[in-house]
């Protein structure tokens, strides 16, 4: 895997879900910053309890565990249209939102939207956009998966009706069926790179050639299932291999979720531009990243000199 040393951000992966290793591998492959959004954990929680330890862990233990390799860690914070259907837990969630998407490192309201589009969907995906709108923080919206094309419009549509920005709206999980949709009425279309379902590295390769690399993002919403934390690198690399420019390739796997999440005012290049020093001894509530007997890495880390990756597309 070659990307030519480009450094890469993954603006949706849910890191929570992955193991620690995979943090030295996605730094060691040129990702420089993620953005982990708030998401449905595989079964449904059932006490608001269960949310406020939740988006703690994104504000706090995930951004120490993606430092101790370098890696600059961001969220959006939101309640999931899977959840949105639970109304009387959607209502207490709603009031402990706003303790949380004011904090350091939050770069958006998300991910937020549409699953099955039923009416308590449609009204905590509102409720949210007005939040969004009263702190200022772009939108993270997950289309649905079933009827992607009605629900992607109907998302768009939302927004604008309650007076949001299009280029304050990342619209994801993207498809061939909705991206012409999403790049006429201005919004950010994001494209998640799964393995075996979504999204696949050489569709987006096609993606990219045929609609060039404005308004375009590669994430690849690793998670707890069968998933890849190095789908962006992969895909960057086999864009150069396919002919796409290294200018194109930096917009779509960097600069775009820069530009975008950016505008929260929570997010900078320099962020990461700087000298990162490394101290793997360092602990957060008494818990560090190591295990006995594991050396610690000590030092410093440039952005500039990221690992080329052994690991075979």
């Amino acid at each position: 895997m070659n990307t030519h040393n480009l450094m890469l951000i993954d603006p949706h992966i849910h890191m929570t879900s992955r193991t620690t290793d995979d943090y030295q591998r996605m730094r060691e492959a040129g990702i420089v910053a993620i953005i982990e959004p708030a998401f449905w954990l595989g079964q449904p929680r059932t006490e608001v309890g269960s949310f406020k330890d939740y988006f703690s862990s994104l504000v706090g233990w995930e951004r120490f565990r993606a430092s101790q390799f370098g890696i600059k860690h961001y969220c959006t914070i939101g309640l999931n249209s899977k959840e949105a259907n639970n109304e009387a837990l959607a209502e207490q969630v709603m009031e402990l939102l706003p303790l949380f998407v004011c904090k350091e490192g939050v770069v958006g309201i998300g991910e937020i939207g549409y699953d099955d589009q039923t009416p308590a969907e449609d009204r905590f995906f509102r409720a949210q956009l007005d939040l969004a709108k009263e702190v200022g923080l772009p939108v993270q919206v997950h289309t649905p998966h079933r009827d992607k094309k009605a629900g992607t419009i109907t998302s768009m549509e939302v927004c604008l009706e309650h007076g949001i920005a299009p280029d304050m709206v990342v619209i994801d999980h993207n498809n061939e069926e909705t991206v012409r949709d999403v790049l006429d009425r201005g919004f950010w279309a994001a494209f998640t790179i799964y393995p075996n379902s979504k999204m696949g590295n050489e569709r987006m390769v096609e993606i990219v050639k045929q609609y060039g690399s404005e308004r375009i993002i590669v994430n690849s919403s690793a998670d707890w299932g069968v998933s890849d934390p190095l789908s962006v690198p992969k895909t960057a690399s086999l864009m150069l291999e396919k002919g796409i420019s290294i200018e194109d390739v930096r917009k779509v796997c960097y600069q775009n979720a820069l530009d975008s999440f950016g505008k929260s005012g929570q997010m900078h290049e320099s962020d990461w531009l700087t000298t990162t020093n490394v101290d793997q001894r360092e602990k957060f509530s008494d818990n560090s990243v190591l295990r006995g007997g594991q050396t610690p890495v000590i030092g410093e880390i440039k952005a500039d000199t990221a690992l080329e990756s052994n690991i075979v597309r």
